[in-house]
Order: C-alpha cells, then structure tokens, then sequence
C-alpha cells in the first residue's frame, strides 16, 4: 500500500497521507514522500497549487512515536526531517489543507505550514508533545502563537489541550469550516484559486509567508527540541503512552 497517493487533478495536486491504520502518522518515509511531491509541482509550470488531506478520516495524528523513541539529541541534529520540513515549507505555490479527524503533533504543525486550511466539522488539533516529554520540533508553537496569540498557544502547547473545529476557527487557525467533511469544500475551493493568476499568487504567498515568519524563533523553537531527545523525562513520557498510563515526569 503507497502511504502516500499522489493526484494529478490538472491546474492542482492531491497529496494524500495514507497510513490509515496508523491515523495517517507521520513517519520519515511519508514526510519524504510529501516534500517530494511538493517540490516537483513547484517545478510544473502546470501545477498551480497544492492540497494535502488525509485518508480514512483523520489528517495526521503526529509524528511517529516509534522513530522518536530512541532518537538522541546528536541523532536529532542531523534528521533528515528537517530538510523535507524546509522542503515543505519552501513550497512556493498555494499550498491548502483539508483537515478532517485528528491533527495533532507534527500532523498539526503540516497544515499549519498550509496557505488555506479547511477544518471538516470533526476535526481535533493539537500539540500534546510535552504529554511525551517534548516539544513542538517543526515550527509548530511559533505558527500558532503567531496565528493564536500567547494565551491560546499557552493552552495547548504548555496545557497539552486539544481543540475542536469550531475553537479552531473562531481562533483564526482556519479560514473555512465546513458543515460536514473537509476535502470537498477544499477541492472547491483550490479549483477557484487555480483560475487567478499564477505568478500573482506566488508573488503574494512569497511576501505573505515572510512577513509571517520573520519574527518567529523558529532555529529556537527546533533547538530545544534536540535537546530535550536526550532526557529522561522523554524516554518516560513516550513508554507512558505506549503503556497507556499517565507518566511520572522528574525533571531529567
């Protein structure tokens, strides 16, 4: 089974994340997959845009715990991870997510690097990392204090709290919320964008995603997470969710 399927629809791209059984996940080969699709649509002067969605009901229910596991802060330096993220993010078409079900971890921080999210009525975000004994590790907790303000960010990146569509929206952390499922007013909404003028909407994404970002300690936010590999608490948190029990942090 690909755990990733890629559409060509023509003006636009689907990328599907498809690992179903694992709520779509985000493992290294499936953020491979995505950033290499990603950068050759950026290429195709017929491509004019891009969705990302996930199968089967969720976007992508975090990273995969079993990579983060053993990973050492040495290890984490040198991730491979951090070039398809860049990858991603460096997309320079209108990129826009349809999220439906769980996006949470590093499924969050994905539609987070989108242009345009539609949120499906049952979606749930969230960056519970520190349940784990980490952090965001791709941008995660400045794209949304950016887009939520501290107080908000506060809740869910300290508080580990999960958010339901309609919080997601009235936050500003979507600009569509659909009465049902997610990718058809997505779709709709990618295939009107796809008629404006190309290099218009390159040009503006360009400016749009400097403006956000210049100001976001992004190089801090990645080096914290590096760190925190190595921790004791991290090696707890992650065996306490495996175990399906509440973990017993020291501090370490």
């Amino acid at each position: 089974m690909e755990q990733v399927i890629v559409e060509n629809r023509g003006a636009w791209v689907k990328i599907t994340l498809n690992r179903p059984d694992a709520k779509n996940a985000l493992n290294t080969a499936v953020l491979a997959r995505v950033a290499k699709a990603l950068e050759m649509a950026g290429q195709d002067p017929t491509i004019r845009a891009a969705l990302v969605c996930g199968a089967e009901g969720n976007f992508a229910a975090g990273a995969d715990i079993g990579e983060i596991e053993t990973k050492t802060t040495a290890e984490g330096a040198a991730d491979p991870r951090k070039a398809h993220w860049a990858t991603i993010r460096a997309f320079p078409k209108p990129l826009v997510a349809a999220v439906e079900g769980f996006a949470l971890g590093g499924g969050f921080e994905l539609a987070l690097m989108a242009d345009m999210i539609v949120l499906g009525a049952d979606a749930k975000l969230g960056l519970p990392e520190t349940n784990l004994g980490l952090i965001p590790g791709a941008g995660g907790a400045q794209r949304l204090l950016a887009l939520a303000g501290r107080a908000r960010a506060t809740r869910m990146v300290l508080g580990g709290e999960i958010i339901d569509a309609p919080t997601a929206y009235d936050w500003g952390l979507a600009g569509w919320l659909a009465d049902g499922p997610a990718l058809p007013e997505a779709e709709v909404l990618i295939a009107r964008m796809c008629k404006r003028a190309p290099l218009a909407l390159q040009a503006a994404k360009a400016v749009l995603v400097a403006g956000d970002e210049a100001a976001l300690a992004l190089p801090e936010e990645r080096a914290a997470f590096e760190r925190l590999l190595d921790s004791t608490d991290k090696a707890e948190g992650i065996r306490a969710f495996r175990e399906k029990r509440k973990p017993e942090f020291k501090g370490q």
